[in-house]
């Protein structure tokens, strides 16, 4: 008898599911009194006002800017959060452990990856409004080379110190860049820098500033975090 309530029930939800899906009417034109929706709005300002070839840029960091704020704000939070869990037991512990010590040739070219990877994720946040990418790509890919260093090589480290001084910068700059553009009359994180051109470099007013200062926030707290983890290890027998 339960079976045959979930299944009926199952059913009910599903045939709802599927009058809900097949009623959204994808790729028509709904006008309520004359006004656009919002898909239309995004795309047709994205090019025409904010000069960016990137609407998914557009719309993280200039409609919808507010969030992605919140986004690293957590993400800020969870490093905090583990960083505190694991820095006693860090502490108790001797010398980080490796994965490929052995390995001289992982090693040498650990070595010369970790460059092309850095550079590969600064030019994925700094186009990200020409391209697909962004700041929270862009700072995974950094904060992987990080990993593969700190993976092959024992003696390799990272400051923290650093790591929270680049961290507040860019959450500064962040926050700074969505206060003046309040300050100037508009709304926190409104676009009132020039625009520029349409596919340059320099377009988009206050969107790559912002991209570049996410990029260098998740950086650090995602290499803050598997600098962490790598160095956690359970509390020495006595």
């Amino acid at each position: 008898m339960k079976k045959i309530l979930v299944l009926l029930l199952m059913a009910v939800v599903g045939v709802y599911v599927a009058i809900t899906f097949f009623n959204i009417g994808f790729g028509e034109e709904h006008f309520v009194d004359g006004v656009k929706p919002v898909k239309d709005v995004y795309l047709d300002e994205t090019v025409s006002t904010l000069k960016v070839s990137n609407t998914v840029t557009s719309i993280v960091v200039n409609f919808r800017g507010f969030d992605t704020l919140g986004e690293v704000t957590v993400l800020f939070l969870s490093v905090t959060a583990l960083g505190s869990i694991l820095y006693k037991r860090r502490h108790e512990v001797g010398e980080r452990s490796v994965l490929f010590s052995a390995s001289s040739v992982v090693t040498a070219g650990s070595k010369l990856l970790f460059p092309a990877i850095v550079l590969l994720g600064a030019y994925v946040f700094i186009h990200g409004h020409l391209s697909p990418g962004g700041g929270f790509q862009g700072g995974v890919i950094i904060a992987t080379g990080f990993l593969l260093m700190l993976l092959a090589y024992e003696n390799f480290s990272v400051g923290h110190t650093g790591l929270s001084v680049i961290e507040s910068l860019a959450g500064i700059t962040f926050a700074g860049v969505g206060l003046l553009g309040f300050m100037n009359g508009g709304t926190f994180l409104q676009n009132f820098l020039p625009t520029g051109v349409l596919n340059d470099l320099f377009s988009g007013g206050v969107i790559p500033i912002i991209y570049i200062a996410v990029g260098f926030k998740v950086t650090a707290e995602l290499t803050g975090v598997i600098y962490t983890v790598l160095n956690e290890k359970g509390k020495t027998n006595e």
